[in-house]
């Protein structure tokens, strides 16, 4: 790291810190009721006390699980009919009427069809949360395919390669940053709809225990909840940060 970088990331921290402080100074003077603004010592408090002696541990494993599923489906998918879509002008004339209907419309249309189909299971939240997370999947991958230089598809028919052997040593590797950058946009909406189906379904999770946090007034334990949903977007930002470095490591050395 550079002493620029190094510099801001400093800077970053202490902005955070004098975010806890002023949170910490208005909990202290009271300017809101404790019963519904807590201090971070409070929501630490609760929060360690929610890994040592309840099942916030549990709830944490429950929300990584409808996301993860939901997000490995939604790349799948995405990626799949994106590349089916990108990869031919005829189908991106064709199939773009249905995919600017779909695109615009609101999950949260989406959630009283899927509770009514599938009932209030772990199956309708797969599928809400599928369905929210492939779209910046699916419409990356259609620009990434649809971006490739023609002459590379000219060179290939030349060599009078496979539409598949096209695609996996032609296609995909250019369109590859943005596929990477579309499933790491789509991670956080997969994140936000599994709290949102845990919320309504009362499935086992992070969603859940905020909820019931909520109605019982427990506002130590909400807050709590609501700082490790925000870890976990943190550090699962991170990690596709460290998958983007990792497979896009040939565009550094290209350069």
């Amino acid at each position: 790291m550079t002493p620029v970088s190094i510099l801001w990331r400093i800077a970053s921290i202490g902005v955070a810190a004098g975010f806890v402080a002023l949170w910490q100074l208005a909990a202290d003077l009271r300017l809101v009721s404790p019963v519904f603004l807590p201090g971070p010592d409070r929501a630490w408090a609760a929060l360690v006390r929610g890994f040592t002696n309840g099942d916030l541990a549990g709830k944490l494993a429950g929300t990584l699980e409808h996301m993860a599923y939901g997000w490995l489906a939604a790349s799948v998918a995405g990626v799949a009919l994106g590349a089916l879509i990108g990869s031919s002008r005829l189908m991106r004339t064709y199939v773009a009427p249905s995919l600017e209907f779909l695109r615009p419309l609101p999950v949260s249309a989406v959630i009283p069809i899927a509770i009514a189909s599938l009932g209030l299971t772990q199956g309708m939240a797969l599928f809400v949360i599928a369905f929210g997370a492939i779209w910046p999947i699916m419409l990356a991958t259609i620009h990434g395919f649809a971006a490739v230089e023609p002459r590379l598809y000219e060179v290939a028919s030349a060599l009078q390669m496979s539409r598949s052997a096209i695609i996996c040593k032609i296609a995909l590797p250019s369109a590859l940053p943005d596929i990477v950058a579309g499933m790491r946009l789509s991670l956080t909406v997969a994140l936000i709809l599994s709290v949102v189906c845990e919320i309504l379904a009362g499935l086992d999770g992070l969603g859940h225990w905020v909820l019931l946090s909520a109605r019982a007034f427990r506002s130590p334990d909400l807050f709590a909840g609501v700082i490790l949903l925000g870890a976990t977007g943190y550090f699962t930002s991170i990690a596709m940060s460290l998958l983007e470095q990792r497979l896009l490591a040939w565009q550094v050395a290209a350069r």
